[in-house]
């Protein structure tokens, strides 16, 4: 059995993975605040391979409860891979620096940043002497790597990730069973953090029109079209380690 630990399974691009993994038969174990209906559907009708456990990872104390109740859905006697997916992400605050809140930034290092560092760091202190493939893919973003006015926080977030990749990568060249770490950026999605993008004045966030315009003119990728595309290039890409990556550039 392949397992796959999601967070942010809700809605957008987390259920969209979510769905495409269960169709193809392995076993998913979503986090997210609230539970998806079109997830609860599709199990009630295939009786899948899903667990949901409902959770909000921005409460940072409390990660190792919550991936001990992650662990406890894995049969690890039976486990032939095991895959951690940091997907859950936050675009806002989406405004100058000093306009943003202590709590709103606080809380977009701790679901970008500081959560997914702290579920990697459980995932592999776990699984370290299993002998088996393990890997993690934090989802990524171009925000990483090109700064833009009004996402100071995002694009910190999303830096910070891609460097965490590369370091951990590092680290597990010098182990006997390494877990292989991959960031991955889906390129342009049509989901709710784009709504929000799209709702930003251009007073806080200069580039917005392109952002409308990518709307307009149907530039957005779907989240399913994006999901298969990701699971893709995570099959392509199955023994890099600490690659930072983009959905676009494999045609």
């Amino acid at each position: 059995m392949k397992y796959y630990i999601i967070t942010g399974t809700s809605k957008g691009l987390g259920e969209a993975l979510a769905l495409e993994l269960l169709i193809k038969g392995h076993h998913v174990i979503g986090v997210s605040r609230s539970q998806s209906d079109k997830i609860e559907d599709r199990v009630r009708l295939k009786n899948d391979n899903w667990h949901h456990i409902t959770w909000d990872i921005s409460h940072i104390e409390k990660l190792t409860s919550l991936m001990e109740a992650v662990f406890s859905c894995i049969d690890f006697k039976q486990a032939l891979s095991i895959c951690l997916i940091n997907n859950a992400g936050v675009v806002t605050p989406v405004k100058v620096i000093e306009k943003c809140e202590d709590d709103e930034i606080m809380e977009a290092f701790n679901i970008n940043t500081m959560a997914p560092i702290l579920m990697t760091s459980k995932f592999i202190k776990k699984l370290k002497s299993l002998e088996i493939d393990k890997h993690v893919v934090n989802i990524s973003s171009g925000a990483g790597k090109h700064p833009y006015d009004g996402w100071s926080c995002y694009c910190s977030t999303k830096a910070a990730m891609d460097m965490f990749t590369r370091c951990v990568a590092l680290e597990q060249k010098k182990t006997a069973f390494p877990v292989k770490i991959i960031s991955l950026a889906p390129g342009v999605v049509d989901t709710q953090m784009q709504g929000v993008i799209r709702a930003s004045t251009k007073e806080d966030f200069s580039n917005v029109e392109r952002f409308i315009d990518y709307k307009e003119k149907g530039s957005l990728l779907s989240p399913e079209a994006a999901a298969k595309k990701i699971l893709e290039v995570m099959e392509i890409e199955a023994m890099s380690q600490g690659q930072l990556l983009d959905i676009r550039d494999y045609k």
